[in-house]
């Protein structure tokens, strides 16, 4: 007999620790094997990228968007407090991360 296991995950804040690209993301679940935190779960559809089960977690080191093989499959999201921005002194124009 086969024992049927259901997640939920927490409801998405405006602070989402990551973003998926789906088109680029394989489902190959590097992320979930090196976040420390546990915040991610395998997809249970193959090539489906992961769930996030705990966003709020995020301890926001970043090796989930660092390490991933597939680069742009994640746009790691900084909190707003802590986003890196710069200003051309040139122009004028300010570049954020």
């Amino acid at each position: 007999m086969s024992k049927e296991v259901f997640a939920i995950p927490n409801v998405p804040t405006p602070g989402m620790p990551v973003t998926f690209d789906p088109e680029i993301c394989n489902g190959c679940n590097h992320c979930v094997e090196v976040c420390s935190i546990d915040v991610y779960i395998p997809h249970p559809q193959k090539g489906k990228p992961p769930i996030i089960l705990h966003p709020e977690e995020c301890w926001y080191c970043g090796c989930c968007a660092t390490d991933c093989p597939r680069p742009g499959a994640i746009r790691f999201n900084w909190p707003l407090q802590a986003r890196p921005y710069w200003k051309n002194k040139k122009t004028g124009e300010i570049h954020q991360l």
